[in-house]
């Protein structure tokens, strides 16, 4: 009887983990064609080709589609025309001349280590030997610039993880529309549309999107809501919400203007998996094309509920 339970529990307890994760696997061949073949080829704006900057360096969390996104973006730009296309990991990227060259900058997945939170900090103190003051000061050279770059006219990308690129950064936070809080374990949830006419979300034809990922939270200047929101998720139907939530509504996307330039944030997706939906891929196409100037769309904040 003892051993029958212990069996049960066990399997309960393996379960319960592979609710909480889809499984990992590399970029393939096969996988590759059915991004292409799934990815649109039109956008929504014809324009000139625009320069990005993918930056995908991490020193915290490795997320495993990193690379998935890395391929997934260079397929939208080879289908569509719209894009030229520069995966980076330097922190040299964020010199104020090499950021000149470009047209926006896409932050896929680039978390820093805790607990500062600092990715440029991180990279500087990793992969050099200068003293702690120095970095300080350097690591905060390259925020202004990235801040200082949108400001002036720049797109911002932000990919999932990282919302945290600067977590503890109050400026870096009233730029990006939030600092990342936590997140319960991975789940189906149901991300919905917060206006289903708005030209960012078209891609879902109003009926939003189920998927597995990661539910986040958010704090510090998400509070203030000076953001359009796209998609929301409902914090009741979640499971494992580990603080009081004031608004049962949690946005998890959305745009925002920061000075002449433009940010757009997507939380999906934590799995590749999520990418074999063209809805999503299209999604990602219309927030590119709206930071870098070419799909124009109502991005007036909504102020505090």
């Amino acid at each position: 009887m003892k051993k029958s339970i212990l069996t049960s529990l066990t399997l309960l307890f393996i379960s319960s983990l592979w609710a909480q994760s889809l499984e990992s696997f590399p970029v393939n061949d096969e996988w590759l064609a059915k991004i292409e073949a799934t990815a649109p080829s039109t956008p929504r704006v014809k324009a000139n080709k625009k320069k990005v900057l993918v930056f995908s360096q991490h020193t915290g969390f490795y997320h495993w589609t990193t690379p998935h996104n890395n391929e997934m973006l260079k397929i939208l730009a080879k289908k569509t025309g719209a894009f030229e296309v520069t995966i980076a990991y330097d922190i040299a990227s964020f010199d104020k001349k090499n950021l000149k060259k470009y047209d926006a900058v896409v932050l896929n997945n680039s978390n820093p280590a805790g607990p500062k939170r600092d990715l440029f900090w991180d990279l500087l103190k990793k992969n050099s030997s200068l003293s702690e003051p120095v970095i300080t000061k350097l690591a905060a050279d390259y925020e202004k610039n990235l801040i200082n770059f949108v400001a002036k006219g720049g797109g911002l990308m932000i990919l999932h993880g990282a919302i945290t690129v600067q977590n503890n950064s109050e400026e870096f936070s009233a730029m990006t529309g939030g600092s990342f809080d936590y997140h319960p374990k991975q789940q189906e949830m149901h991300l919905k549309e917060v206006d289903p006419n708005h030209v960012l979300v078209q891609a879902f034809k109003g009926k939003g999107f189920i998927h597995e990922d990661e539910p986040y939270f958010f704090k510090n200047a998400y509070f203030n809501y000076n953001f359009r929101p796209l998609l929301y998720i409902e914090a009741d139907k979640l499971e494992d919400v580990r603080h009081e939530v004031k608004h049962n509504t949690v946005y998890v996307s959305w745009i925002k203007r920061h000075g002449k330039g433009r940010v757009f944030y997507s939380s999906p997706s934590h799995n590749a998996q999520s990418m074999d939906n063209p809805e999503l891929l299209h999604f990602f196409l219309d927030g590119l094309q709206y930071v870098v100037g070419d799909l124009k769309a109502d991005d007036s904040p909504i102020g505090k509920p």
